[in-house]
Order: structure tokens, then C-alpha cells, then sequence
């Protein structure tokens, strides 16, 4: 019968628990709250910065719609992927969710195949009455149906054949 070799482990630090707990036995519960305290700071500027999103996204709009170039299009795209990543930080998660069907719209569609302007001014509009009207929470019906109307009809946009 063949001798088996004796298993040997080996245990890599807990780099993760040093960084959090400075390796003493759990978190750093004075650096938690240190930080929780600064995001409620932030949290008076949230409106702001939210508001200068939804500003620079109907900007990038209207310039699209005029031009229709690629450098127009890629800072549509840009500005809504922002809003997309930023807007449930700042207690919008509906708005986070329009962003993203327009991203998904933008980015799927071929380069040089024009975005539905249509379609567009629908996911801008949709945001600025979501803004507007401070839907800060998921539960909205109204604006539920409205996210879902428009990620059936992005996803009948990027399932047409090319050209229709």
C-alpha cells in the first residue's frame, strides 16, 4: 500500500480582517460611524449634484438631437451611464433605472446607427418627472410601469433587424 503524504496547510492572512478591524477581534466601529457621519453630511448636496446630472443629460439631449454626430451620441451615452452609477447613491433608484435602459439603448445600438430620438426624449422626460417630483423610493406604480414600458420597447428597438 502506498504511504500517503501528510496534508499540509497553509492559511493566508486575513488581509481584509486587518483592514477592517485592524486585526484586533472586529471593526472599527468609531471609523463605521465616522463615515456614516460624512455621508449624511453629503447627503444636503445629493439634491444638488442630482439636479446637475439631470441638467447635463437634457443638454447632451438637445445637442444629439441637433447633430446626431458621434461625439454627440458618446456624451449621451457618457452622461446617462453617470446617472446610471451615481442616481441610487443619491436616493434615486428609479432614475437609476431609466438611466440605465437608455445606456443599454445607446451602447447596444451599432455605431453610426442613429439612436431614436423618440425613444430618447421618452427616457430624458421620464427622468425629469422622476426628479422632479422627488419619486425617491422603488415603489412607485406609475413610475414602475413607466421604467417597464420602456425597457420593452428598448428591447424592441435592439431586436428590429438593422435598417427598420
Amino acid at each position: 500500500m502506498a504511504r500517503k503524504k501528510p496534508i499540509e496547510l497553509f492559511m493566508p492572512p486575513n488581509m481584509l480582517k486587518a483592514k477592517v478591524g485592524g486585526g484586533h477581534g472586529g471593526p472599527d466601529l468609531a471609523a463605521m460611524e465616522r463615515a456614516e457621519q460624512a455621508l449624511t453630511k453629503l447627503q444636503s448636496a445629493f439634491a444638488d449634484w442630482m439636479a446637475e446630472d439631470v441638467r447635463a443629460l437634457t443638454d447632451v439631449r438637445a445637442h444629439y438631437a441637433r447633430t446626431q454626430e458621434d461625439g454627440a451620441r458618446n456624451a449621451l451615452l457618457r452622461t446617462a451611464h453617470d446617472i446610471k452609477g451615481q442616481a441610487a447613491t443619491f436616493h434615486y433608484p428609479l432614475i437609476a433605472r431609466v438611466a440605465a435602459s437608455l445606456s443599454r439603448l445607446i451602447d447596444e445600438l451599432p455605431q453610426g446607427a442613429p439612436v431614436p430620438p423618440t425613444l430618447v426624449d421618452a427616457h430624458v422626460d421620464a427622468i425629469l418627472v422622476i426628479h422632479k417630483n422627488k419619486l425617491q423610493h422603488a415603489d412607485d406604480k406609475t413610475a414602475l410601469a413607466l421604467c417597464a414600458a420602456l425597457d420593452a420597447r428598448v428591447t424592441e428597438v435592439l431586436a428590429a433587424p438593422a435598417g427598420k
